[in-house]
C-alpha cells in the first residue's frame, strides 16, 4: 500500500513563492506516475500537474503553466510542486497523487493514492 505524505503549505502573500512536497513510501515510487491536484472551498477537485514516472512527460493546468513546476526525485521518493507568483485564487487545500501506471493523466478518478493534503492560503 503506498502511502502519501505531503508538506510545505501555509500563508503567503500574492505574488510570493511555496514549495510543496511529498513524500512517499511502501511502493516503488518511480513506476508510479504522480499528480498534483487541489480543492478549493465551494469548487471541485482541480487538476494542476503530472509527471511520469521517469519524469518523461509533464502536463499543466493552463491556470498555472509557467507558474508552478511539477518534478520528482526518485532517488528520495518525494515530489515536488515549485509554486511562483502565487494569486489569492490558487488558495486551495492541495493533494498529490499517485496512479499505478507510468504513463500521466489529468483525471483524478485514475488515481489509486491519495495525500491528505495541505492547505495553501495566498493573500491579497
Amino acid at each position: 500500500q503506498v502511502q502519501l505524505v505531503e508538506s510545505g503549505g501555509g500563508l503567503v502573500q500574492a505574488g510570493g513563492s511555496l514549495r510543496l512536497s511529498c513524500a512517499a513510501s511502501g511502493g516503488t515510487f518511480s513506476r508510479y506516475a504522480m499528480g498534483w491536484f487541489r480543492l478549493a472551498p465551494g469548487k471541485e477537485r482541480e487538476f494542476v500537474g503530472t509527471i511520469a514516472g521517469l519524469g518523461s512527460s509533464i502536463y499543466y493546468a493552463d491556470s498555472v503553466k509557467g507558474r508552478f513546476t511539477i518534478s520528482r526525485e526518485n532517488a528520495k521518493n518525494t515530489l515536488y510542486l515549485q509554486m511562483n507568483s502565487l494569486k489569492p485564487e490558487d488558495t486551495a487545500v492541495y493533494y498529490c497523487a499517485g496512479r499505478q501506471s507510468w504513463v500521466v493523466s489529468i483525471k483524478d478518478t485514475e488515481y489509486n493514492y491519495w495525500g491528505q493534503g495541505t492547505q495553501v492560503t495566498v493573500s491579497s
